[in-house]
């Protein structure tokens, strides 16, 4: 159902603050985004905190700092503000118990007082048990019990949970905008768990639903590993009525180990070596740090665009889109059904072409600090200078310093392998001569100094190689780096005879 059809796109992403948000959360939330974007709709920022025994303070600023970073903007939400508020779930626990209350007098709910320890006895019995038409009538609840009882164990302030009844042999349609007519047999549904009177607080699948409802979202895009809720969500909007008003689903990819099977996890980055969260985290608890995309030096255009493009085919041959671009091409038919592998190679790759696209002045802004860190005081306008020659050899900004340093700073040492392939027994003699050269060059422009020291090259019947090789060791410490005469513009003259001398004195 889209604003044409007479209806308001809204969207929602209701992460739950149990920890840093997953790199495969952010695409969810990047494609609910450019959904919301593309039909002119609004998308809400909603926290799922029903689970107290599993709130991790900080979560939830994270997330909010992670899609500030990203530019994923929400129209309203936690932190945001609307009118369909309160959006933290914790905030709305009286709403919830009316609807379970509402579930319960309409004989589609039933409260149940079966311990942990009796559920336990019981898998121990029944292989493959779950709590469903075939077994409640062997469980302690008020399907088998009188209402006296039930009420006296509430009474006497006995633990219970309700439970959803789902009444066998019913066939449950999911209309999929991905996978399509998706339809389950009610027999293999269990009766889940919508309400638990130890903490007063709903679970996910009832106050998602009511949620969903009051907020008047109309699509739910999520990922994959909750299709398996999807028949239980429509049987519970019928359970209330409100059929009419259901969301339409769309159940994204999972997100697939780059090697190997299985989905995502943090153990696959940690053994690869790249990041699967955001920012970097700071565990409350452990004290373990985890690194983030923004920390590891990536830019968040790059990492949007390489999520985009992680089980949605635009079906072009594009692969750089802008923010905009994204917004007026993305389509969720052209979403995969199946897993897309995380090939986390490729968003270096879009981090380097997004490095290329920008200015050198951007770069070099990112790139001072660096240069500032490690003890030099030099100028914005030489740190660009340095940048405009370099960042195309480069993946991240914070690569930079060990390919550029020698700019700062002259070589304290020669690095071994390329003095024994470079440095030839004549050279020493050679790069005397280049000082003398160079010493009586008034324009060292790289347009005053080439045309001067290739002549004499020329003209001394030197190999030009052997001159120049030798050249850049003394200047550099390596046989790395961009043009030696780009090099020895950039330094000018004094520092280019001081670091020549050097090397002469020292290699001999």
């Amino acid at each position: 159902m889209t604003e044409k059809e007479g209806k308001r796109v809204r969207v929602r992403f209701a992460p739950s603050p149990t920890g840093p948000l997953h790199i495969g959360g952010v695409r969810t939330a990047l494609f609910n985004y450019l959904f919301a974007r593309q039909h002119k709709g609004d998308m809400v920022f909603r926290i799922e905190d029903t689970d107290s025994n599993r709130f991790v303070p900080g979560a939830e600023e994270y997330i909010i700092e992670s899609f500030r970073w990203l530019g994923i903007k929400f129209d309203e939400g936690v932190s945001f503000g609307g009118q369909y508020g309160p959006y933290r779930q914790s905030e709305r626990r009286a709403i919830y118990k009316k609807y379970v209350d509402q579930l319960l007098a309409d004989g589609k709910a039933y409260i149940a007082f079966d311990t942990p320890e009796e559920l336990e006895a019981k898998r121990n019995e029944i292989k493959n048990f779950q709590y469903d038409a075939s077994t409640r009538q062997m469980m302690r609840n008020s399907l088998t019990m009188s209402k006296e009882e039930v009420d006296e164990l509430i009474a006497d302030g006995h633990q219970y949970v309700v439970r959803f009844l789902v009444q066998p042999g019913e066939e449950v349609h999911v209309h999929d905008l991905i996978r399509g007519e998706v339809v389950i047999k009610s027999n293999i549904l269990d009766d889940k768990v919508l309400f638990k009177s130890a903490d007063e607080l709903p679970t996910y699948h009832l106050a998602n639903i009511v949620d969903d409802h009051l907020m008047e979202i109309s699509h739910v895009i999520r990922g994959e590993e909750w299709l398996p809720s999807a028949p239980l969500h429509v049987l519970l909007y019928r359970a209330f009525g409100w059929e009419d008003t259901m969301p339409q689903f769309a159940h994204l990819p999972l997100l697939l180990k780059p090697d190997g099977k299985g989905k995502l996890s943090k153990r696959d980055g940690d053994r690869l070596g790249f990041p699967v969260f955001p920012l970097e985290w700071h565990d409350p608890k452990s004290g373990e740090v985890s690194n983030g995309f923004r920390e590891q030096g990536y830019f968040p255009e790059a990492v949007i665009n390489f999520l985009a493009l992680l089980g949605w085919n635009p079906g072009t041959e594009q692969e750089m889109f802008t923010m905009d671009e994204l917004i007026e091409q993305f389509d969720l038919s052209k979403c995969s059904k199946a897993g897309a592998r995380f090939a986390f190679e490729k968003g270096i790759w879009f981090n380097h072409e997004y490095m290329l696209q920008k200015s050198d002045d951007e770069v070099a802004m990112l790139f001072a600090p660096i240069v500032a860190g490690n003890g030099v005081e030099t100028t914005q306008e030489r740190v660009q200078q340095v940048v405009h020659m370099m960042k195309d050899r480069v993946n991240f900004v914070k690569e930079l310093w060990p390919l550029c340093s020698f700019f700062f700073i002259p070589p304290t040492e020669y690095d071994e392998k390329t003095v024994k392939k470079r440095w030839k027994e004549f050279s020493a003699q050679q790069l005397t001569e280049l000082a003398e050269v160079l010493e009586g060059i008034d324009d060292f422009s790289v347009e005053g100094q080439e045309p001067v020291v290739m002549k004499w090259v020329e003209e001394k019947g030197y190999k030009l190689g052997d001159v120049m090789n030798a050249f850049r060791l003394a200047l550099v410490g390596i046989g790395k780096g961009p043009g030696m005469f780009d090099i020895t513009a950039f330094l000018g003259k004094k520092e280019t005879l001081s670091r020549l001398r050097r090397a002469i004195e020292v290699l001999g």
